[in-house]
This record gives C-alpha cells, sequence and structure tokens, in this order.
C-alpha cells in the first residue's frame, strides 16, 4: 500500500479545470478565435469567466494582447498556474491540465523519485554525496548527464526499463500529484527531448506539496531548486524586488519554453508570502532560430509574472 501525497489545493471550477463562461463570455471567446488571437482557440478566453477571479482576467488580456503583437504565435499553445499560499487557493489557471512537453522541467521530478526511493522503512537508496553533487548540478546547472544518472540509479531499484521506472515511481507514491506525467526518455546527448510530458497542473500540485512538506526530502528539493541559476520568474523581471527568492527549474528547447517554481518575497511587516508560477508555451514545430524564440518567449513568461507579482504587491502589501 504506497502513501499518498494529496495536495490541499482547491480547484477554481468543480470540474477541476474550465468554468463553463456565460453567454457574453463565450461570444467574445469567439470573435477572438476567429480572429486568430489565441492558439488552441476556446480554452483561452473561455477561463475568462468572471468567476474566475480578477488576476485570472488579467493574464488572459494579456496574453491575448501579446497575441496580438505578435509575441506569440497562432500556433503557440501557453498553459498557466499560479497558486497563491496565503489565501490557499488557485488563481490563475488557464489550460493547466493540457500535457504538455516537459523538457528540462521535468528534472526535479526525477529528483523526487530518488527522494521517494529513500523514504521510510523501504529506503532503498541512500543519499550519498556523490549523489546530492548530481542532483545539484541536474537542477542548478541542468546537467543531462546527471539527470540520465539519477534516472538509472532509480531504473535499478525497480524493473530496469529506464526512464519509464521513474514514471512508475512517482505513480506509485503520488498519484494524485502526477496525473498527467509521461517520462519515457532519457535527455539525448543534444539536449532535444521532446517526448517527455508534464501539465502545468502537475507541477502545480508538485511545488504545493514539495512547499508545504509533504514530500520526502522537501527542504533539500527547496534548497536546491533555490541555487543561483537562470530563471524567467525574477530575473529580467524589474518589478520584482531584490527580497524576492525564487526556488524553481526551467525547461528549453526549440519547441517550448517554460518555468516553474515559487515566488516568496516579504510583506512591509516582514511577513513572507509565496505563491506558485507555472509558464509554458510549446509551439508545434521547431523553431529556425532558437536563440532568438526562446529569448523572446522567455520575455512573455517574465510579463506574466511580473503582472503576477504586481496584484500580489497590491494583495498583501509586499515590499
Amino acid at each position: 500500500m504506497y502513501e499518498r501525497y494529496d495536495t490541499d489545493e482547491q480547484p477554481i471550477a468543480e470540474d477541476g479545470e474550465l468554468i463553463r463562461p456565460d453567454r457574453r463570455t463565450f461570444l467574445a471567446a469567439l470573435a477572438a478565435t476567429s480572429a486568430g488571437l489565441l492558439a488552441g482557440g476556446l480554452p483561452d478566453l473561455a477561463a475568462a469567466a468572471p468567476t474566475r477571479g480578477s488576476l485570472q482576467r488579467q493574464v488572459v488580456e494579456l496574453v491575448t494582447s501579446m497575441r496580438r503583437q505578435g509575441m506569440l504565435q497562432p500556433s503557440e499553445k501557453t498553459s498557466w498556474s499560479v497558486y497563491d499560499f496565503s489565501a490557499r487557493k488557485k488563481v490563475v489557471s488557464i489550460n493547466e491540465g493540457v500535457p504538455r512537453q516537459a523538457a528540462s522541467m521535468i528534472k526535479p521530478l526525477v529528483a523526487q523519485a530518488y527522494f521517494f526511493q529513500m523514504d521510510g522503512k523501504r529506503g532503498q537508496v541512500r543519499y550519498t554525496d556523490e549523489v546530492r553533487r548530481s542532483m545539484e548540478r541536474m537542477l542548478q546547472r541542468s546537467s543531462n548527464p546527471d539527470t540520465n544518472k539519477i534516472m538509472d540509479l532509480v531504473s535499478e531499484q525497480q524493473s530496469r526499463r529506464g526512464p519509464a521506472d521513474v514514471e512508475l515511481v512517482l505513480k506509485q507514491r503520488a498519484p494524485a500529484v502526477f496525473q498527467e506525467t509521461r517520462i519515457v526518455e532519457k535527455i539525448p546527448t543534444t539536449g532535444q527531448t521532446y517526448r517527455n510530458q508534464a501539465s502545468a497542473h502537475d507541477y502545480s500540485r508538485f511545488l504545493i506539496s514539495v512547499w508545504d512538506g509533504r514530500m520526502p526530502n522537501s527542504k533539500e528539493m527547496l534548497r536546491m531548486m533555490g541555487l543561483p541559476s537562470g530563471n524567467r520568474l525574477s530575473k529580467g523581471v524589474a518589478a520584482l524586488p531584490e527580497a524576492a527568492r525564487v526556488y524553481n527549474k526551467t525547461g528549453s528547447t526549440a519547441m517550448l519554453c517554460g518555468d516553474m517554481g515559487v515566488i516568496e518575497i516579504p510583506d512591509r511587516r516582514g511577513r513572507n508570502h509565496a505563491y506558485t508560477v507555472v509558464g509554458i508555451i510549446e509551439r508545434p514545430s521547431r523553431a529556425e532560430n532558437y536563440g532568438a524564440w526562446i529569448r523572446s518567449r522567455g520575455d512573455v513568461i517574465r510579463r506574466v509574472s511580473n503582472l503576477i507579482y504586481q496584484d500580489m504587491k497590491d494583495r498583501y502589501r509586499l515590499v
């Protein structure tokens, strides 16, 4: 019998995904879709139903505006998720349950599978200095060889089916968290990994569980995700204060630009407030100019992160 690592996350809608739009919202979405402003059609604007809350609408409007400006192409699909720990509720959920390419955002999940195998009386592996250094390189420097090494260590304790064993451990130990996660390949030497998948909702549930200390070795996971590294949630986001702490993992390929993490910021009384941000942009084919594409889509995520911070700042009088 495996322990279930459930989350306290409260879904915005009763069905956990989309609220049915009223007639006015539906007609607005239909008109926008006809104009080719939103990739993926209705889901982006259907999520703008008034019951979703003001931050949800602001994110939808910003993404729609960036599409009009050509910062996002009609063929590019997006997912967004924000969970407010102070309010204990989800405040943004856009295309959250859609499985998308995981790229390097799969790496914290690989580390978590290893931590599951260490957990409790069934602990099968040890957290040696060598393993710790590999995990640090995997999460801080996004090392592909170290990721494959941890995958192999997980698989050695299972059926030796390779990456599939990582998925098996995650879903056995935390089926309520990793619902749309699919791990089928190691990270190729070229770094071009397109087959592993996860949803923004899976990342959200994972981050909530880790932040709340309900995953094995949560503190160590946060320590490693908080090591200085590149991110699209605070670096280059002008409004975010230096006091902000970020625990994240990016994902970058010629077909995906993403970031997922927790941002923690003190208010004017010195009390910390934290919230998750998950942003994923996926395209159907490889970008011809990878460098230009990944920079521009990273800026899209930064603009959304800036908007979220401004809302949280007003709500909690953050610094």
